[in-house]
Order: C-alpha cells, then structure tokens, then sequence
C-alpha cells in the first residue's frame, strides 16, 4: 500500500511525544510542559522564569536534562588507547591524553570544518562515555556505529541525566554524597546516591558551580526528590536554562552552532587543542581539519561576538545585523537573544565580519522594521564560577 500523502484536508497526527523518567515530578509540582526535542518537558514551574533564573545564581537549580543523548563507546579489544584513536578520527580533541575520571568538551565534524554536533567526552576506565545533543543522538549513534563498528561497540543508554546547578550545588548534594566535595571542574566520578550507582560529572551549562548526575532511570525521580527537599534548591525548567547559557556565552547547538559553522567561527577553537594540531603529537585527521587549522591560523572571515542592545527591548534570534543604521546590506546575524535577568538588561549573540568584531564596534539590528542600536562585547555577559583544581593536562 502506497504511504498516504498529507495534505491540508488529511493532516499528519501530532507526533507522539516521549517524557523523561522525572515528568510525573514536573507535573506535580506545577510546571508548564511544552513540545522540545521529541519530548514533554517543563518549560517553567510556578516560581517563573526570572526568579527560577535568580535562584540558580543565588543558590541551586535542579534541571531535568533527562533528553539528552548518553552513549557508551567501548573498544573491542578491551584498550582504551583503541577507543580513543578510533574517537579522534571523528573530533579534534586529545582523548589519547585525556585521564581515567576526566572528561572535555568537543564536537563532530565534517568535511568542510561545519559541526555535526557538540558533546562531553569522559574516560570511564574501559569505556568512554559521550553525552550528546537531544536532537542530535540519534544521527550521532548511527555516525559513531558507521565509522567505529571495527573497532568499537557503540551502545545508547536508556538513563536519566539531572544537572544541579549553582553555587549551593555542592553543599546539597554532598548532604547525599559527601563524596562530591572534592571533584573539581570536569572530573568523573562513579558515586552512590541514595544506594543507587550514578556517574557524577562536575559540569554544567549555566556558567555556574555544578554536577551533572545519570542514574538509572528507574532510581531518578527519588533522588530528584531527595535534592528538592534542600530549601536552597528548586526546580528550574527550559526557560531559564536557556538564559543561564546565554548569560554565560554558552553556544546552543541549531542556533549559535550549526553543520555551515566551524569551531574557529564560533569563538571554540580552545577547545582544539595543540596536540591535534599540525605541529601537535598526534596531529589532525577529523573531518575539515584542513580548514578548521587553516582558519586558526589566519582568521576567520567571520565570528560569534557578544552583543549588548541598547534600551531594554530585547533582540531575538533571527534579526539581522547592519554595520550602519542605514545600510542595505545585512552583514550578520543575531543566533541567540534574550533578556539577561542577571544583568537587568537585554543580550544577544551572533555572527558579523572579523572586521567588525572588535570589543565596542557599534552595529545595528533590524528590528520589526527599526533598527536597533547594539555594541560587541566579550564573552561571557556574567563571569562563569566553575570549581577548577589544581593546573594538569586533561
């Protein structure tokens, strides 16, 4: 039988919706569930969006990231230098020197130094653990199984993922694992919660101090509840995790990053590192590495700067960038925008021409037909406060 072709008169049903293993949690204590990324999540709970916002700066936020992709890659011949030398076939990052209970930030690319994706690599001992995208997993699965099935069992988890976030993260959760206390930025660690094996990683997207937990799915909504019980830690929903990474100058993959962005264009190419460079150890053989390297040598044609629009009209993702206010041409655009609750005033991102990327270039936005005054300025708006241990290699 031929497939039924939609029209207006015979629309598609909705798609049907997945929800994390904490929605029953969401909906109990007030949140307004919306459509993102395949799933019902919570948007924002009774508190608001500002004061959710607020809360994670002053204290702790519990945000459900259960969406997320969590992948194991596990070399077939039992080395992990064979993981990692299969993995940097396809990232450009150092996981030959990555250490056991260490974890860094990279990306997919490919052939034209575009990003397939971002993503947080841990080296788990025997394995590697990748924590992905929500609209991403599922081409990243396929991506890792094509390109590393000789070498590497490729195996998508089913767990849930919680991020505690703020500079009250680690007194509420060392109340149920002490052991949490002494990890520092980017370590991993495997810690038992209430009785339950997770894997803590101390990390997060909102600029803060912070720990990213997965936990059998089954075992999440008890331990969630169990932080919630902490006065200095609520609930906090999309809205505010999306304004906490801007604040913080954080990319959002399909908005600040995209398969027609490179690393160098979007202001992380440090996370490139020397050692898969050409003069490096173990140098480049990633997918665009030729132009990647080549834009870090010489410049991008164009890169992400911070912009700071004047008055209190925020600027949204999708305006267009002037270098004048009266000029025909848009020369950029803005990716990310918003209001910065933090800073009680309006921020954005975007891309324009190098030339114009220089901190206190004025530049315009087009807005609703006005344009609308903006100044570049440094990465991040609010000066992030992560942990970080002594100075050591990855």
């Amino acid at each position: 039988m031929e497939p039924r072709v939609s029209d207006a008169s015979h629309p598609d049903p909705a798609p049907v919706l997945n929800r994390t293993p904490l929605y029953a949690l969401h909906v109990a204590r007030g949140a307004r569930i919306v459509p993102y990324a395949g799933y019902e999540m919570p948007v924002q709970y009774p508190l608001g969006v500002l004061k959710e916002h607020l809360h994670t700066r002053a204290a702790a936020g519990l945000f459900d990231v259960s969406h997320m992709g969590q992948i194991v890659v596990r070399p077939r011949s039992g080395q992990i230098a064979d993981a990692a030398l299969a993995l940097e076939r396809l990232v450009p990052a150092d996981l030959l020197n990555l250490r056991p209970g260490r974890q860094c930030y990279s990306f997919f690319t490919n052939g034209t130094g575009g990003i397939l994706d971002d993503l947080m690599i841990a080296h788990r001992g025997d394995h590697v653990l990748l924590v992905v995208n929500s609209n991403c997993k599922a081409e990243d699965a396929t991506h890792l199984a094509a390109n590393l099935s000789g070498t590497c069992e490729v195996e998508p988890l089913d767990r849930a993922l919680i991020a505690l976030q703020g500079p009250k993260a680690e007194t509420a959760l060392a109340r149920l694992a002490p052991a949490c206390a002494s990890m520092h930025f980017m370590d991993v660690r495997d810690i038992d919660i209430l009785g339950v094996p997770c894997v803590v990683t101390r990390s997060g997207y909102t600029g803060e101090d912070g720990f990213e937990i997965s936990i059998p799915a089954d075992h999440a909504s008890a331990i969630a509840a169990a932080l919630l019980e902490d006065p200095n830690v609520q609930p906090i929903g999309l809205g505010a995790r999306d304004s906490l990474r801007l604040e913080a100058g954080l990319c959002l993959y399909g908005a600040d990053l995209d398969e027609t962005t490179t690393p160098v264009e979007a202001g992380i190419a440090w996370a490139v590192p020397r050692t898969r460079r050409a003069e490096g150890e173990h140098p480049a053989e990633f997918p665009g590495a030729r132009i990647i390297l080549d834009q870090i040598a010489r410049g991008p044609e164009r890169c992400r700067v911070g912009l700071l629009p004047e008055g209190r009209a925020p600027v949204r993702a999708g305006a267009d960038l002037y270098p004048t206010e009266d000029s025909q041409r848009a020369v950029g655009t803005v990716t990310s925008g918003g209001f910065g609750p933090t800073l009680d005033r309006p921020v954005a991102m975007g891309y324009v021409p190098s030339s114009l990327a220089a901190t206190g270039t004025r530049i315009f936005a087009e807005i609703r037909g006005k344009r609308l005054p903006m100044t570049v300025t440094p990465l991040p708006f609010v000066a992030t406060r992560f942990k970080r241990g002594p100075s050591r290699q990855p």
